[in-house]
This record gives C-alpha cells, structure tokens and sequence, in this order.
C-alpha cells in the first residue's frame, strides 16, 4: 500500500502540520488503520476510497478516529493533484462531518468545511493560569471544545501549556488566540486528549475560530498564522454556514506499507 508524507498549510518542508495520506482501492479494518496511524505518530493519517464520483475520507490520530481534520483533508487533495493524476478543480470528499470539498486556484487549495461556532461565553477556569501560564480575557466553549481570547500575539507565544491540567479543561481542543501583529489573529491549538499535546496548523479549528474574529473584527476575509514551532499561515473566508480555508502543501517522502506479517 502506497503512503505519502505531506506538509500542509507551507510552502516549505519540515514545516506547517505534517500528515500521512493512504489512497485505498477498498477499506482495511478500522483496527489496522488506527495501528497505521499510530505507526506514524503524527496528529493525523488519512484514508480515502473513491465511491460514485466522490471520496469517502476517514482521519486518524494516533489513538482514536476523529469527525473532522483539516490539514489532512488538504494533504489528501495535494495528493490527488500532484500524484494520483486527478484533473478537475474540485474535488468531493463524504465523511462523518458531510461533504466537504477541495478546490484549486492557482496555486493555492481552499478547502469548503462547515462553520462550528462557539457562540457560549463560560467563565474562564479556574486552573487555566496553571495549565497555561497566562490568564485569558474570555473563554468560550460548546461543551466539547474551549476557546480562549488573548490580548495579543505575544501572550500567545509567551504560554507554557501544561497538557496534563489542558487535558482536564476540555473534552477536545483547546484553542488559544488573539490578535495578530501581521495577520489578523493568531492561535495555538492543544489536542492532549487525542494523543496531540500540541497541533502544529489545526485546520478543523478554524471552522470556530473564524466565525469569532471575523464578527469582532467586522470582516469576512481573514488572515491567520498558527504559532506552534512548525508554524503555518492560513488564508480563511467566512460563506455564512461554511468557511473557506486556503493554504499551501508539500510532499516530504512516499513510502509503501507490506502486509505480510501483520498479525
């Protein structure tokens, strides 16, 4: 089986969220694909399988399937384009988060994802000086994810995150952010309880994260850099119930899987 290392949201290797692709003629058990994922030890590992047109596409951290990923998504196009031979400008996917889809222009991949709001304004935790380092201005959460706000960009860069007490604070992301010096916010993404302490360009984030600054910031074109060591910028537009997601990919290795001595 063919895999493919791709860096997503960069134009240069070694940087942006790296995320192993694996184009499927038909699906392996879900027990294999997670001990693949596992294998590689990144935030996630892609599968997809062509079906009627469209490609059904499933992520994997290295624990758990997870509903939605979007740096993955465009590694996975990336592959389409520049390996597998796929020629029209957009490309469909269906999975467990609906239909999503990829499109180029130029060179640039825009992904088409569904807005996610946080709309509940909660009291900031108790423990979030300890867990980060720093006391936000506000915390937002929907019950699965916590988003907390930041007076600028070098208090996002200046947290010491905890991921023990950050794995306590939510049931899955927890996204810092803030206004950027250069783009219009910045952002650090903690994933602990999904095995990633700390994602380095968390596509599926801005589908929450955009809604929010682009209401405080009364604009619907926006500009994001993700300040993870890796690093990664993030061209975003707010459709209403969908958010566009522009970025850049590149390819780091290809490599094949041998099943022979799977147990």
């Amino acid at each position: 089986m063919k895999f493919y290392q791709v860096d997503a949201f960069t134009k240069q290797v070694f940087s942006g969220n790296p995320a192993v692709v694996c184009p499927l003629d038909a699906w392996l058990p879900d027990e294999l694909m997670q001990k693949i994922a596992n294998e590689h030890n990144l935030s996630e590992t892609v599968f997809f399988v062509a079906e009627d047109g469209v490609f059904r596409i499933r992520w994997f951290t290295p624990v758990a399937e997870i509903e939605l990923c979007g740096h993955a998504t465009l590694a996975s196009a990336h592959v389409l384009y520049e390996h597998l031979g796929f020629a029209e400008n957009q490309i469909d996917f269906v999975s467990m988060s609906g239909p999503l889809a990829v499109k180029r222009d130029a060179e640039t991949l825009v992904l088409d994802f569904p807005a996610r709001p946080i709309e509940s304004e909660v009291a900031i935790p108790a423990t979030a000086e300890q867990a980060l380092g720093l006391i936000p201005q506000k915390a937002f959460s929907d019950g699965e994810k916590l988003m907390l706000i930041y007076a600028n960009e070098q208090e996002i860069e200046q947290l010491t995150p905890q991921f023990s007490l950050i794995a306590q604070m939510a049931k899955r992301n927890v996204m810092v952010a803030a206004p950027g010096d250069a783009v219009d916010f910045v952002c650090r993404v903690f994933v602990p309880n999904l095995g990633i302490n700390e994602d380095p360009v968390t596509g599926s984030a801005y589908t929450s994260l955009v809604p929010y600054w682009s209401q405080r910031l009364a604009k619907t074109a926006l500009t994001a850099r993700q300040l993870s060591a890796r690093g990664g910028e993030v061209f975003l537009q707010n459709n209403g119930e969908r958010i566009a997601i522009g970025g850049h990919a590149v390819t780091v290795l290809e490599g094949e899987y041998r099943f022979a001595a799977v147990p």
